[in-house]
Order: C-alpha cells, then sequence, then structure tokens
C-alpha cells in the first residue's frame, strides 16, 4: 500500500509538469522574434513556432542588378530570427526535457 501514495504523488507530479510545459510552449509560440541582417537591411519576424510573421526590406538593399545580395540578406535575417527562436526554446524548455533521452 505504502507503494501505491508514492505511485499518486509522481502522477500528480507528471500531470503538472505536462500542464507547465504546455503552458511554456504555449508562451513560446505566442512570442515574436526579430532577426536581422548586415546593417539591419532586411529585417524578419518570427513567431516561436517558426512561422515569418513579417519582412521589412529596406529601400537600399533593393538593387535590380543585385538580386543574389538581397537573396543573401533575407537568408541572413531569416537565419539569425531562427537562431533567437532556438536559443528561447532551449531556455524554455530545456527545463522540462533535460536529462530525458531522445528529447
Amino acid at each position: 500500500m505504502r507503494g501505491m501514495g508514492n505511485m499518486q504523488g509522481m502522477m500528480k507530479q507528471m500531470q503538472k509538469m505536462q500542464k507547465d510545459m504546455a503552458k511554456a510552449q504555449e508562451d513560446l509560440n505566442a512570442k515574436e522574434f526579430m532577426g536581422t541582417s548586415n546593417g539591419d537591411l532586411v529585417t524578419v519576424t518570427l513567431t516561436g513556432e517558426k512561422k515569418m510573421k513579417d519582412i521589412s526590406i529596406k529601400p537600399e538593399a533593393v538593387d535590380p542588378d543585385d538580386i543574389e545580395m538581397l537573396q543573401d540578406l533575407i537568408i541572413l535575417a531569416t537565419n539569425d530570427a531562427l537562431e533567437k527562436v532556438e536559443v528561447e526554446t532551449q531556455a524554455t524548455m530545456g527545463k522540462y526535457t533535460k536529462g530525458i533521452p531522445g528529447l
């Protein structure tokens, strides 16, 4: 009988942790992350779910004779924003997944 109390307590802890994780993920998904390229010529805004919400391109970044530069700036800004999402995800969710194999 003594083991049943421990099991129930453990189950309650797991349920609380699941709720806390869901809330943390929801909060993370609601955040916005801004990434920029060199000189802030391109700015990309992503949600915590890694969905692009906005992109801003300064006129001086647009050179019809050098489209490749604009493409590179967009890639840089997007990768910058993705890195910020990843860092925040690890900081937020890492406390729940630390020590769990495969997560």
